[in-house]
């Protein structure tokens, strides 16, 4: 689909943020809880653990914007502008918050790094998929490759200090990278995917729960951008999963945003979303950001 860059940014932002207020609803339950309450979700109805409101959009949203912002401030090293953010969005005591993104939070003193570290020798792991949802703006706001993995890694490492989150990022992005060169979803899954861990992932439904492990996660990420056909589909089926639905949702969403574009997304959806002046503002300084590298 040759659609122009900025209908895919555009789309990859709309995107995420959509995937995250419809799975919101849903977030924590089981299938089996959810069809019980709300049959097949394809609406935004809010409530939720998190009692959220209709469109409103949760940490997986409010993070992407906080790389968004600190690689548009400082794009040459933007790790410290991007944790001002981080701190800001921290200090207005948001609704959701992950457990291992608030103990760094916690134990930040100057070095995110450090802090990044110290939660993950103390936890024993850090392999949660709290930068695999907000990674998306590296792979929107640089044209280089080499950049792009770049600035995906540094953004993991400053909360998660795990190599499976790295590399969730990395291909995540690389996908991100080809799609936006106008390639296939599925030939650009195939061709990121296959020589990792998650190739066999194309071949039938994933053989674990869509939870918060980034592993997991990605799974059933792939999952739905390799059989969907729609950008409605994607979402709807992440919301409907259960689980970790409102993070699964958003990052499946942000792809497919990207792939499918801004135009593909359900005036409803995309008029429901509580701060889509923001995503709007955010949206056209990455686009004039992207040109301005040309």
């Amino acid at each position: 689909m040759n659609l122009s860059l900025y209908n895919r940014i555009k789309g990859g932002i709309f995107g995420l943020a959509v995937g995250d207020a419809l799975g919101g609803t849903t977030e924590f339950m089981t299938k089996r809880e959810n069809e019980a309450k709300h049959g097949y979700l394809t609406e935004m109805i809010g409530g939720g653990v998190w009692n959220l409101e209709p469109g409103e959009v949760t940490d997986d949203t409010r993070m992407t914007i906080c790389v968004a912002e600190g690689i548009l401030q400082q794009p040459e090293a933007p790790m410290n502008a991007i944790g001002e953010k981080f701190l800001t969005w921290y200090h207005s005591k948001p609704k959701d918050i992950g457990n291992i993104i608030r103990a760094v939070f916690q134990s930040y003193a100057g070095d995110w790094f450090e802090a990044a570290i110290r939660v993950h020798e103390r936890m024993g792991q850090s392999a949660g998929n709290g930068t695999l949802m907000r990674c998306l703006p590296a792979g929107l706001c640089y044209s280089d490759l080499a950049d792009i993995e770049k600035m995906s890694r540094m953004q993991s490492r400053m909360t998660h200090y795990d190599n499976r989150c790295d590399e969730a990022c990395i291909i995540y992005n690389r996908i991100v990278y080809r799609v936006l060169n106008d390639e296939n979803l599925r030939d650009a899954i195939e061709a990121e995917v296959k020589p990792t861990a998650y190739a066999g992932i194309l071949m039938g439904e994933p053989d674990c729960e869509p939870s918060g492990f980034v592993v997991d996660t990605f799974r059933w990420v792939i999952h739905l951008l390799w059989h969907a056909g729609s950008f409605e589909e994607v979402v709807q089926q992440a919301a409907n999963a259960g689980g970790d639905s409102d993070t699964i949702g958003a990052i499946a969403g942000g792809l497919a945003g990207v792939y499918y574009g801004f135009d593909s997304i359900p005036e409803r959806y995309k008029s429901s979303i509580l701060i889509r002046s923001q995503l709007d503002d955010v949206c056209t300084r990455i686009y004039e950001f992207r040109e301005s590298l040309i």
